[in-house]
């Protein structure tokens, strides 16, 4: 059995520990709060986006735009989206394994998937598959998420596709639903594909100003945006909220420890009475 001083020093060690994860609980607690109303603010909008974009969709007009058009099985572009900070439960690793799965097992049959991930984490898990190309890593932007941050990477991912350089570009990141519930989501960012609406009997015809190309021109890339915006902020209400629950578990957890711990010490010191008043009682008998 351990020595008193064992047992004490491990107690205080836990005790230590369970202030820490304590701690970080609290902090991302407050977190996300402010994060979850950032996701609720941001909905509506990019609610309203897809709508136009369905609406448009119902008037099949036609258009070259790039964004719109449909192209090969060659390459596809993977935007994945995790944490650049761990002890958040399996937040990253559900992610990055989704995102190796997506890509390794060839999903919608494209030749070659190229991986671009934001988060240090992602990278960290990822990087080691030989299966698996990486193209750009972006850190340290999850701290902080505004629109100019992700009208940056749409810009970046709609110059690629209208370039060629894939064929199809895929988003996956954690849903939020709830501090216990996020939910790994895959979607098709381009080509866009807009929802079309069968219920609808009655479409009415528009006038576009100064034309029907030039409004989709603003349109399209600015949806990819803030398809991107919406993910990102979706992703650290959920990297906040995993945290929290895990760092909660934690300290449960820690407090279980102390309490068999300290009982372990009662029951150590309990002997080690028990064992000195032997010793004093032998002695005695040994003196008569």
């Amino acid at each position: 059995m351990a020595n008193l001083k064992e047992i004490k020093k491990r107690i205080s060690s836990v005790k230590n520990t369970q202030q820490i994860t304590n701690a970080m609980k609290m902090v991302s607690a407050a977190k996300l709060r402010r994060a979850q109303e950032a996701v609720v603010a941001a909905r509506p909008y990019a609610n309203k986006m897809r709508e136009v974009l369905s609406s448009i969709a119902e008037r099949d007009i036609e258009t070259t735009h790039p964004l719109l058009h449909q192209r090969g099985k060659e390459n596809a572009l993977v935007l994945l989206i995790t944490a650049d900070r761990g002890l958040c439960g399996g937040f990253n690793s559900s992610i990055a394994k989704a995102g190796a799965q997506f890509a390794v097992g060839k999903t919608h049959a494209y030749n070659n998937y190229t991986l671009r991930i934001v988060g240090k984490k992602g990278n960290d898990l990822l990087k080691r598959h030989a299966e698996l190309t990486i193209d750009k890593v972006y850190e340290n932007i999850t701290a902080s998420v505004s629109y100019a941050t992700a009208s940056l990477l749409g810009q970046e991912v709609v110059s690629d596709y209208a370039e060629g350089k894939f064929d199809a570009v895929y988003i996956i990141y954690n849903q939020f639903h709830s501090a216990i519930n996020q939910e790994v989501t895959i979607k098709q960012l381009l080509p866009i594909v807009p929802e079309s609406k069968e219920d609808e009997q009655f479409v009415a015809d528009y006038i576009y100003e100064p034309s029907c190309e030039k409004v989709l021109h603003s349109i399209l890339p600015k949806y990819i945006e803030v398809q991107i915006f919406g993910a990102l902020l979706e992703s650290v209400a959920s990297e906040h909220g995993a945290r929290m629950s895990s760092m909660d578990s934690a300290t449960k957890n820690a407090s279980e420890m102390i309490d068999k711990l300290t009982l372990q010490y009662n029951r150590a010191r309990q002997a080690a009475i028990t064992k000195e008043l032997m010793e004093i009682v032998s002695g005695a008998e040994s003196i008569k």
